[in-house]
């Protein structure tokens, strides 16, 4: 086997954030949170406080319910999108009635919808977006056209006026952004042909809200008419394309000089700060903030540090998304729902099928086969979260769906929370009807750059490859030596200057917090041979460890730690080999993963006198010469580069065996500076001297 030479790539000195990261969120935030907010309760009424805050009971008995009906659904087998939204229900007023002042949770929720929608467009990217640039305004408009002329000739039909029907039309033509791209996100689906046609019509109903919230009071007798509208809408269009331009020219530069801090804290402020920035912006032209919110991700998308970005957001927008769905079941009246059942039930079924109807046939005409428009249809048949915006508008100018006053009102509420209820199970209808339809081949594809899947894993296509876990010296060198045996691998990293000295070399590289659990996803973790890990802080190490094994229960997992006593401590984290300071480290790794093997060769001892030369002498007694296999007697390191030098040193600390000084090389001594062991003895025949670097000793025998 191929001895390990030196790298190319220069020493690093990199800064290391001093903080503990959490690897990622679940049902146990719940717990932890619940506890906080108790405790603060308890510690505020100990001290004489006059008491909590107002809002604090209802918060703290809000996420009781919500963490009981998200438990609940977990072992029941349903998505916890449900259980929020039966959380809801329950808390509101017509239930058990602990929110009586839903602003707080109404505001959170917002929140929630925005940062989903930013992190839908980290992993959207504009060249994606030129892509199904006909799916958005020809698929888009379609499917909001069909809706809304439906609707309003059957509403005239039955004596509606036509203010009120085009209004309900409006109501109906929207679907939920938040719940389908949650959904999509969880059944991996965000880059299927189905994935990829949903959202480029939810794209346009967002785009299309704004010309309906300018368009409702026009309905209503009142508004700036026809040059109002038209103003407005420059205005916007005049906000998106100075969003898009700051998409290639300022923010992939900004976010540069802010990984280059290698702070997760800044780096997550500084894009929270991008996302809500871009929102408010173009929240002032009239464009929805979730709108904004998803420009702000397509910024973020066009630089390398989009999926570092995505692992610190998510937690964020797992939580806040959370309140979104509970908001919406706050809204449910179960009275109202009891008592005029039939014609809530009515409208279910009513607006799935219509909303099913007009998106599968937009999907259709567009030359998609009928199980991918089939899919599409059942995936969008709710009612979205902005329509209860539209509603609440129109209801204060004197519209309401079906012209019915409260009574209309309330059944649009109650059948709306049911459908998005619903929408795992419509999905799952989709799905179904899809794959009927695939039995039978269509005459029309869909487009090839569509049906592609979308690249959200930067290194998804290896397979049977080691993934090494930092960059510093020890990393370069292991690195070399899995290139020397084409072996496949890929490095993780934090620092965007040891990402660019990987990509200059010509390896696959991925940017971001290791620690969590999606990027070791995005890196293949399932699917590679072996997990290095040679990160310099202790903590960071045994948390990758501890994540990665609860990832793959069964991949080898080789870390490196300088403190021995951290031996322990990262065995019960699940590593499957640990190496420390005295190894040789890169090589020891290449060992442990059966890529490098080791020659038997006779030890080298110190004699009595060396041993005595120095106090570093003492503890270094004895050694197994590392040599070449094929030339035991030249410099392995030398080999590597086509030298043959044989005056020979070996380090009496790990067995490193390297050329004297003699040679232009000089990589016994270049070993001894890097890893600080002291000690080195002869391999010349007849020569058995050690010589002390710190001390500047020799023993000649």
């Amino acid at each position: 086997m191929t001895r390990l030479p030196d790298l190319p790539f220069p020493p690093l000195q990199l800064p290391r954030p001093q903080f503990a990261r959490v690897p990622g969120l679940g049902l146990r935030v719940w717990a932890l949170l619940v506890a906080a907010l108790l405790g603060s309760a308890l510690a505020s009424a100990t001290e004489g406080h006059s008491g909590p805050p107002a809002f604090m009971s209802q918060l703290t008995l809000l996420l009781l319910v919500a963490g009981a009906t998200a438990f609940a659904s977990f072992r029941l087998g349903l998505v916890p999108i449900i259980g929020f939204l039966f959380a809801g229900v329950l808390a509101g007023p017509s239930a058990l009635g602990i929110i009586d002042d839903p602003a707080l949770i109404s505001a959170a929720s917002e929140i929630g919808v925005m940062l989903l929608l930013f992190t839908i467009g980290i992993e959207f990217s504009l060249g994606k977006l030129a892509r199904i640039f006909r799916l958005i305004f020809v698929g888009g408009g379609l499917q909001v056209a069909l809706t809304v002329a439906a609707a309003t000739g059957a509403l005239v039909a039955f004596g509606v006026s036509l203010p009120n029907a085009v209004f309900t039309g409006f109501l109906l033509s929207l679907s939920s952004t938040a719940i389908v791209t949650k959904i999509l996100e969880s059944r991996g689906g965000v880059g299927s042909p189905t994935g990829q046609t949903s959202l480029g019509i939810l794209i346009f109903q967002d785009l299309a809200v704004v010309v309906m919230v300018l368009l409702v009071p026009m309905l209503a007798g009142q508004g700036g008419g026809a040059a109002g509208l038209l103003v407005a809408l420059l205005k916007a269009g005049g906000i998106v394309a100075a969003v898009l331009l700051l998409a290639r020219r300022v923010v992939p530069r900004l976010l540069e000089v802010v990984a280059r801090t290698c702070s997760q804290e800044i780096f997550l402020l500084s894009t929270l700060a991008l996302c809500f920035a871009t929102a408010y912006l173009t929240s002032l032209a009239g464009v929805s903030l979730a709108l904004g919110a998803f420009l702000a991700g397509l910024l973020v998308s066009e630089s390398r540090f989009g999926r570092q970005a995505f692992g610190e957001i998510l937690p964020l927008q797992i939580l806040f998304s959370a309140a979104f769905f509970l908001s919406v079941g706050l809204q449910l009246d179960l009275g109202f729902l009891w008592t005029h059942l039939p014609l809530v039930l009515g409208a279910v079924a009513a607006f799935a099928v219509l909303k099913a109807l007009a998106a599968t046939l937009s999907v259709r005409l567009l030359g998609y086969p009928l199980a991918t428009a089939a899919a599409t249809g059942w995936l969008l048949a709710q009612v979205g979260e902005f329509s209860f915006v539209l509603e609440s508008s129109g209801r204060a100018l004197g519209l309401s769906p079906a012209g019915l006053g409260e009574t209309g009102t309330q059944t649009f509420i109650a059948a709306t929370v049911l459908l998005m209820a619903l929408t795992p199970v419509m999905a799952t209808l989709g799905e179904r009807l899809g794959a009927l339809g695939r039995a039978r081949p269509e005459p029309t594809a869909a487009p090839a750059a569509l049906a592609e899947p979308n690249p959200e894993a930067p290194l998804s296509h290896l397979s049977g490859h080691v993934l090494v876990a930092g960059f510093g010296d020890h990393a370069r060198r292991l690195v070399k030596g899995l290139a020397a045996q084409n072996v496949p691998f890929g490095v993780l990293t934090l620092s965007p200057d040891g990402a660019a000295q990987v990509t200059a070399h010509g390896y696959p590289v991925l940017i971001g917090d290791y620690a969590r659990a999606g990027l070791l996803g995005d890196a293949g973790l399932a699917s590679a041979r072996a997990l290095v890990v040679l990160d310099d802080a202790p903590e960071m190490t045994a948390r990758v460890v501890g994540v990665a094994r609860t990832l793959s229960p069964d991949v080898p997992i080789v870390a490196h730690t300088d403190e021995p006593g951290e031996i322990d401590a990262l065995r019960g984290a699940g590593a499957t080999h640990v190496l420390t300071s005295t190894d040789a480290v890169a090589r020891g790794a290449l060992h442990r993963l059966g890529l490098l093997t080791l020659p038997t060769t006779p030890p080298v001892v110190l004699s009595a006198e060396q041993r005595g030369m120095c106090s570093h002498a003492h503890s270094v007694t004895l050694a197994h010469p590392q040599v070449h296999p094929q030339s035991t007697d030249t410099c392995p390191e030398c080999v590597a580069l086509g030298d043959s030098w044989v005056h020979l040193r070996v380090c009496m600390t790990c067995g490193h065996t390297g050329c004297c000084d003699s040679s232009p090389n000089r990589h016994a001594t270049a070993h001894a500076q890097a890893s600080a062991h002291p000690i080195v003895r002869s391999l010349e025949p007849g020569e058995t001297w050690a010589y002390c670097y710190p001390d500047d000793l020799t023993a000649p025998r």
